[in-house]
């Protein structure tokens, strides 16, 4: 399953959590953020964590009003180990969702 994140909130998520200021530009920049976060969320306790193998991050652009004026969108796919319910997948999703929608 995947989910659509803006580079924004994803900037925003770790400035919230850790107290730094970063630039999503890239991929890999995401990639390493989103791992950030995962810790973060993974630190309550919340078993389903455990049964997230990883989170594979793709970008994407969004063109709002023209092709000079953008915006950078990743498509985050969670995999999950094999014997993670259907549940425990929708919980992860859903709190990844409102993490951010909150924000």
């Amino acid at each position: 399953m995947k989910i659509k994140v803006k580079s924004a909130k994803i900037a925003k998520a770790v400035k919230k959590m850790y107290g730094i200021e970063i630039e999503v530009e890239s991929t890999e920049d995401a990639t390493e953020a989103i791992g950030l976060i995962l810790r973060k969320m993974s630190e309550r306790g919340l078993e389903d964590y455990k049964l997230l193998k990883e989170i594979g991050v793709t970008a994407s652009q969004n063109y709002e009003t023209s092709a000079v004026d953008y915006e950078l969108i990743f498509l985050l796919d969670f995999i999950f180990s094999q014997d993670a319910s259907l549940d425990t997948r929708i919980s992860v999703i859903k709190e990844f969702q409102e993490f951010f929608g909150k924000l």
